[in-house]
């Protein structure tokens, strides 16, 4: 059989497995956006189900002798083409070869038995943690916790080939990346931000932040929300934008991409950046190639370089001078009187405010980071058995007193918080930490490139900005490992000295501190 023949017929089966997989995810956006209570065992049975089914898809003999052969077919070094900046040097088939025949192999792996438990697991876990959360109940959730990681740990010791657990788990979502070299990178980046909180808590001018807790209604917040998706590029006739307990984004299909936030009326930092988040999320699913949907081309290269696409938008754009000087005579119209009195240099001030805080979606940039450093050691020693459930809330309020000067007084605004221990997602969290690393370094290769964006920004102009990200990073799906993805498109390797240089170049002007 030709090579052309054999990759379209890979690439029929591997489309017809994406059918199912959207289908699934169909159903886990319905559950987090309206199922009913009495629903939850038998969603948790359907997606048990079609997660078998696409278990046996993935793992389908015929599938890797055709992909084997393919691989075999491109030879010593064939991956994505030239090397070159621009996608037309590409080669998708090349790359979606050699990105599914890794998925492939990592999945025959796994029994089709512990890929349903894992997904079983987590529906119901996902569940308990929901009614967990607003209980402020512990103890309901913690044994879901155990049963997670225990199924998660399964998984990586049939994955990691007798090298690290939590690396076996972490390359599923970014591709190549090593706890080591992370934790090295994250430890310099929590020195710089220690001292920075320190420097900037001592500071002659200190922002209040108080424009942002000023109550707007939440009809009024939804109206603002759509309409700043909109003028950064996000398109609503391939995408909607709802509402859920936990923020996400999350794509259906080509064209159905659903982005989704959450609204608190005495806190609009919340909706608003929220939305912003979602959407850059939406921005790069709405600009990968449409063609090459349901194979590796047409999807995100991974989740560190997805989350650099979000926290740009929500924070490097979203927090800035320009972006604020468009933004709030439009905004201050459609909130019913609650900014009278402010501009656009009070919300711009204020939106930088920097304070250490116990939840993490509304941390600000600086002390962000450090949310997420105590949930990656954290998870590590689930993982590996180093910390019992039982004991994972001191731990966790332990850090918090340590690393940010605060401590939780109760589980949902603490170990409770987040959706993705519920949801099995052990090894996401360093994901958000590298997202913005890979954005400031991004930032300073569009401003040698394209020189300074503010005025076009002031302007409410975002495409020339978008255009950048849609042809450096989003027309490459998953083309490239991310590392490599980010060499070629920002010419650095990995490290803290560029987000170290934004949060200081923006940061001290606002708090009255020489450079």
């Amino acid at each position: 059989m030709e090579d052309s023949t054999a990759f379209e017929e890979v690439a029929r089966f591997v489309r017809q497995t994406a059918l199912l997989e959207t289908t699934q995810a169909v159903l886990e956006w319905d559950e987090r956006t309206g199922l009913p209570q009495r629903a939850g065992a038998y969603r948790a049975e359907q997606i048990t189900h079609l997660s078998g089914l696409i278990h046996r898809r993935r793992t389908d003999p015929w599938l890797g002798e055709a992909l084997q052969g393919l691989v075999d077919s491109l030879g010593a070094g064939a991956t994505a083409g030239p090397s070159d900046n621009h996608p037309e040097a590409v080669d998708p088939r090349a790359a979606s070869i050699r990105r599914l025949h890794k998925e492939f192999l990592r999945q025959s792996k796994l029994p089709v038995d512990l890929v349903q438990a894992i997904a079983k697991a987590t529906v119901l876990g996902q569940q308990a943690w929901e009614r967990a959360r607003a209980e402020d109940d512990w103890r309901a959730f913690e044994p879901h916790l155990k049963t997670i990681f225990g199924l998660r740990r399964q998984e990586a010791e049939l994955l990691a080939d007798g090298g690290p657990l939590y690396d076996a788990l972490l390359d599923q979502y970014e591709e190549g990346a090593r706890s080591d070299q992370l934790a090295a990178v994250f430890d310099d980046l929590r020195k710089r931000l220690v001292e920075l909180v320190q420097t900037l808590s001592q500071a002659p001018r200190q922002p209040t932040g108080q424009a942002l807790v000023r109550p707007v209604a939440v009809d009024r917040q939804r109206t603002v929300s759509r309409w700043i998706a909109e003028q950064i590029g996000f398109d609503f006739s391939r995408g909607r934008l709802d509402e859920t307990t936990h923020p996400f984004c999350t794509t259906l299909g080509p064209h159905d991409c659903r982005i989704l936030t959450r609204y608190q009326t005495d806190f609009f930092a919340s909706g608003f950046y929220g939305t912003l988040h979602e959407t850059g999320h939406g921005l790069y699913e709405q600009g990968l190639p449409e063609e090459w949907f349901g194979l590796p081309a047409g999807s995100y290269c991974s989740l560190g370089v997805h989350e650099s696409q979000s926290r740009l938008w929500e924070n490097f754009v979203g927090r800035s001078r320009p972006f604020w000087q468009f933004a709030f005579p439009r905004v201050a119209t459609q909130v019913d009187g609650a900014w009278e009195g402010l501009d656009s240099e009070t919300l711009y001030r204020d939106s930088n405010c920097v304070r250490p805080s116990l939840i993490r979606v509304e941390a600000d940039e600086v002390t962000y980071n450090l949310h997420i450093l105590i949930r990656f050691e954290i998870e590590q020693q689930l993982l590996h058995g180093n910390l019992d459930p039982c004991d994972a809330p001191q731990a966790w309020n332990d850090r918090y007193a340590a690393y940010l000067g605060v401590r939780p007084t109760s589980y949902s605004q603490g170990i409770l918080q987040d959706v993705h221990w519920s949801a099995g997602l052990v090894g996401y969290f360093p994901t958000y930490t590298l997202g913005n690393l890979y954005a400031a370094q991004l930032m300073e290769a569009i401003a040698a490139e394209l020189g300074d964006s503010e005025a076009a920004i002031s302007q409410g102009d975002f495409q020339p900005l978008l255009a950048w990200l849609r042809n450096r990073i989003h027309a490459f799906g998953a083309c490239w490992p991310p590392a490599e993805l980010m060499q070629r498109a920002t010419g650095q390797s990995l490290s803290a000295e560029p987000l170290d240089r934004y949060l200081r170049n923006k940061l001290y002007p606002i708090y009255g501190l020489n450079g």
